[in-house]
């Protein structure tokens, strides 16, 4: 073998070595990562809420929570961050904690499509997350005193179109879930929302109440968040919405079955994760999520907070909460909500 000919199989044998030691280094690095995605979670998961304790985005996000940790062996613990309308949780869960999927945010209705559609500069947009899984919806309900002059919703929808001025009704603020609900409501029935009165409260805690004691005429919340104080007798509800009744309320109405058509606005829970977050890990979430509406005794947690399960997958969530926030964009500056 000449001497040229001895130099050339050297360099291909170091090229060759060279090859093999990237393809093994790549191989190496491929199983790591599936290692690495295989064992998520391998710590604690916070589940941020972004209300106060004991409401219904609370309550769901902890039978959620307790369903995750047994599935997976890993602790899902849920911290409470009221405050700006849920808007300060959402900002720590999407833009100030790490986005590598142990921070996850219980979202909501009102933290998103609604805050996006009533303030011209949401501190939160659905850009900012990836919607991963919806989990359970409520219908909203129209509650007045016990003892209100009116008996049905059709005979108070007539009282509320001839007197605007007269109506107060309770939420949280203009871009809260209450008052789309009666945005919505009063457009169908063509009431001026502008003469009507909103007084502002804390939450169904504090608004329920409110219109138990006089001070109020209508509250406009989940069938679960007035349960309570229907159940004791201080309220009723004159209507649903939605096309049918509510499995809690089979015995009350829908709006559509008194003649008031077209209600859509609808309570929903779900969990979102910030932008980057690794598609493993929301993968991971939308399957878990999957199953878990499956199981008998979660199923039985939601029906005992008056929550439907209402699972939508990952891309179904997106497209319906990109559709939603389009829809209560047109209503808040119709009605003079947007901010």
């Amino acid at each position: 073998m000449s001497r040229r000919e001895e130099e050339s199989l050297k360099g291909y044998k170091q090229w060759a070595a060279v090859m093999m030691s990237l393809l093994l280094a790549a191989a190496v690095s491929a199983c790591g990562n599936q290692g690495t995605e295989s064992a998520y979670p391998s710590k604690q998961v916070e589940y941020i809420v972004p209300y106060s304790a004991g409401g219904g985005v609370d309550l769901v996000a902890r039978a959620a929570a307790d369903y995750l940790s047994k599935e997976w062996g890993q602790p899902i613990v849920v911290v409470n961050k009221a405050g700006g309308g849920g808007a300060v949780g959402a900002e720590y869960a999407l833009k100030q904690a790490k986005n590598d999927g142990y921070t996850a945010l219980a979202v909501n209705v009102s933290n998103t499509t609604m805050l996006a559609a009533g303030m011209k500069t949401p501190p939160i947009t659905n850009e900012d997350q990836v919607y991963t899984a919806r989990i359970g919806k409520g219908t909203l309900a129209f509650a007045v005193k016990a003892d209100a002059p009116w008996k049905d919703f059709a005979e108070f929808s007539a009282w509320v179109r001839a007197n605007p001025e007269q109506l107060t009704w309770t939420s949280v603020g203009p871009a809260g879930f209450s008052a789309f609900g009666v945005a919505e409501w009063l457009d169908v029935i063509g009431a001026d929302f502008a003469k009507t009165r909103m007084i502002v409260t804390k939450g169904a805690s504090d608004s329920v109440p409110k219109v138990a004691g006089g001070h109020a005429i209508l509250a406009v919340h989940t069938v679960g968040e007035i349960m309570p104080m229907l159940q004791a007798g201080k309220v009723k509800i004159l209507a649903v919405s939605g096309d049918t009744r509510s499995p809690f309320l089979p015995d009350v109405p829908t709006a559509g079955e008194q003649g008031i058509q077209g209600l859509s606005v609808f309570w929903w829970t779900g969990v979102s994760f910030a932008k980057g977050t690794p598609e493993s890990v929301i993968r991971k979430w939308e399957e878990a999520i999957a199953k878990m509406e499956k199981d008998p005794a979660f199923l039985q947690k939601l029906s005992e907070i008056q929550v439907e399960p209402a699972y939508a997958a990952s891309e179904a969530f997106t497209k319906e909460t990109q559709a939603e926030t389009t829809y209560y964009l047109e209503l808040a500056t119709k009605k003079g909500i947007r901010k």
